[in-house]
């Protein structure tokens, strides 16, 4: 018999500055988070990934972050922010096999020498696609994206959307906040709007 259990189950999830939220996303889902800047979209993100403080559960193939240490719920439900955080000098020191991220840099559009680069060295967009490929080389159960074209051209777009469908097709759930209704459509079956620390409804 088939497993139903959802991929990732959010359980009123809330804080001071956001209301409770319930939602649950399918092995190969992608929904969307859409809304003004500083409405709480990704505050919502950061307490997914237990970076934030706040109340409620979180489940991850049925079981509770409640019931996982930080570093191993981070580890299979990866935050990935539109601005990637570097704590080395170097790309390759942010991959456990910087060669075997080689086709995925690639299909993101960034030559695989960029791997050996130095982070200074990287523009905005390329520290965003690199901070992608970072956090899908590690196979999580689920990502939780924060504007992750935000710094892109229309072609840079189009592949890293394309990664997200290959990770979708593998049985990965995508919680994405995006400020682009046409991302969100193209991506996703559901839609919520935040407004002031409240989910709305847009379609499903």
């Amino acid at each position: 018999m088939a497993d139903m259990r959802p991929r990732l189950a959010l359980k009123a999830v809330r804080s001071a500055r956001l209301a409770a939220v319930d939602l649950a996303l399918a092995p190969g889902e992608c929904a969307a988070v859409m809304g003004p800047s500083g409405s709480g979209k990704s505050l919502l993100l950061r307490q997914v990934a237990d970076l934030d403080p706040g109340e409620g559960e979180v489940e991850l193939d049925g079981a509770p972050r409640s019931g996982m240490a930080g570093y191993e719920w981070r580890r299979q439900v990866i935050y990935c922010q539109a601005e990637a955080g570097w704590w080395e000098e170097r790309v390759a020191a942010h991959f456990d096999d910087a060669a075997a991220a080689a086709g995925l840099v690639e299909r993101l559009g960034l030559a695989p020498e960029k791997l050996q680069a130095l982070v200074r060295e990287l523009s905005t967009g390329e520290r965003q696609r690199l901070g992608l490929a970072r956090a899908l080389v590690k196979r999580p159960r689920a990502l939780l994206l924060d504007e992750p074209t935000a710094a892109l051209d229309p072609d840079a777009t189009v592949r890293v959307e394309g990664e997200v469908r290959r990770y979708l097709d593998e049985g990965g759930a995508v919680l994405l906040v995006t400020h682009s209704e046409e991302q969100a459509r193209r991506l996703c079956r559901r839609a919520w709007r935040m407004r002031q620390g409240k989910l709305e409804t847009l379609w499903t």
